[in-house]
């Protein structure tokens, strides 16, 4: 695997390295031992993998509190998404800053989600599926969010206006 840094600390892109011959491809996608290599968590704990059937399908901006804040590992495995993440992490130096990356099927690129980052992504395609990582158990009561077109970051979607889930669409603005 191949990891790189983001402007937002402690963030990273991780591309495969494909493995190709008459057959198809191979790769790995996750090695503890590489993380680690890398100072990165590697304990994961749960899969998911999140199907979204209409193009523009946003789902975000999550996160969890802690103790139960988690870092996230996250693939496009069918389509195409446009994947952002936001540091909320206040002793940070990119605090308040979020970055941008479409992740598809044949990039097969992994954003790393550090633990402290709200997390969202909108469906580019039809059919687009994410599968993502976390090395924390899923606890209702400490899960945030902060709404998609928050004029704090001012996010240029690539789709607007973008179909939201009830839930998501009633989610506020962030409060530092």
């Amino acid at each position: 695997m191949i990891f790189k840094g983001l402007p937002l600390q402690g963030a990273f892109l991780i591309d495969i390295e494909l493995r190709q011959d008459d057959r198809g491809m191979f790769a790995r996608v996750f090695c503890a031992r590489e993380f680690e290599a890398q100072g990165l968590n590697p304990h994961i704990v749960q899969c998911n993998v999140s199907t979204n059937l209409r193009r523009g399908t946003l789902r975000g901006m999550h996160f969890q509190r802690a103790p139960f804040a988690e870092v996230k590992i996250v693939r496009c495995t069918r389509g195409a998404l446009y994947d952002v993440i936001i540091d909320i992490r206040p002793a940070s130096p990119t605090y308040l800053k979020w970055f941008g990356v479409e992740l598809t099927e044949e990039s097969h690129r992994m954003i790393y989600v550090p633990e402290g980052f709200a997390h969202g992504y909108q469906a580019l395609t039809e059919g687009c599926e994410a599968f993502y990582m976390v090395t924390q158990f899923y606890s209702p009561r400490d899960e945030g969010a902060i709404r998609w077109d928050d004029p704090l970051f001012c996010i240029p979607w690539p789709i607007t206006p973008p179909v939201l889930s009830p839930k998501d669409a009633s989610h506020g603005d962030f409060e530092p």
